[in-house]
């Protein structure tokens, strides 16, 4: 049996992030078990938490507040990362812009997006998506890298926009990200004996 251990980045609701630990935590997926080692934040009052916690995943708050420079952040970041040592770390609604200091240490990391990339990268993805003129959208999983958004695809899903209200729309971009994103995360572990 073949153990993999990833590290999940969240700031906020932590849906995707109990997603993940709902589908894969401590499962076994032919002849290797994934574990959810550790979820770390940079928000002390994300709601993620106390998901995380439910779920029996220990939590690392590092508050990016307390540094006074996204390098100085990153590095307290990588440093909590690599104690772990995970096959794969998960970024799952981490809302920051990651420096070098952490893309040139952390090689392993995957991030999941509200659009079809590369079109609409950055914040506000999925209200910019929304507004466009396309006929479909979508959500893409990605390698993190040094330029925000632009790593490579990995996957994507899309569905047509119809007539969807914000709300219905919003809630369509969520389900693909719940089915797509643990199926990823499997498929790259397994992958990684």
């Amino acid at each position: 049996m073949f153990i993999k251990k990833i590290v999940i980045l969240f700031s906020g609701e932590g849906t995707n992030l109990e997603n993940i630990i709902k589908k894969l935590h401590n499962k076994e997926f032919n002849d290797t078990k994934i574990v959810v080692s550790k979820a770390i934040t940079n928000n002390p009052l994300a709601n993620g938490i106390k998901r995380a916690k439910r779920e029996g995943v220990e939590v690392e708050i590092i508050d990016h507040k307390k540094y006074t420079s996204r390098e100085e952040f990153d590095k307290e970041l990588v440093k909590a990362i690599k104690k772990e040592s995970p096959d794969l770390v998960v970024l799952a609604g981490f809302m920051r812009i990651l420096t070098p200091i952490f893309t040139e240490n952390i090689k392993n990391a995957i991030n999941i997006h509200p659009s079809i990339l590369p079109l609409f990268k950055g914040a506000n993805a999925l209200k910019r998506s929304f507004e466009s003129d396309m006929k479909v959208a979508g959500v893409t999983v990605h390698k993190v890298s040094s330029e925000l958004d632009s790593g490579e695809i990995l996957e994507q899903d899309c569905f047509k926009k119809d007539r969807l209200s914000f709300e219905e729309f919003e809630k369509r971009i969520h389900e693909l990200e719940y089915e797509i994103y643990p199926k990823v995360i499997v498929d790259i572990l397994i992958k990684k004996k």
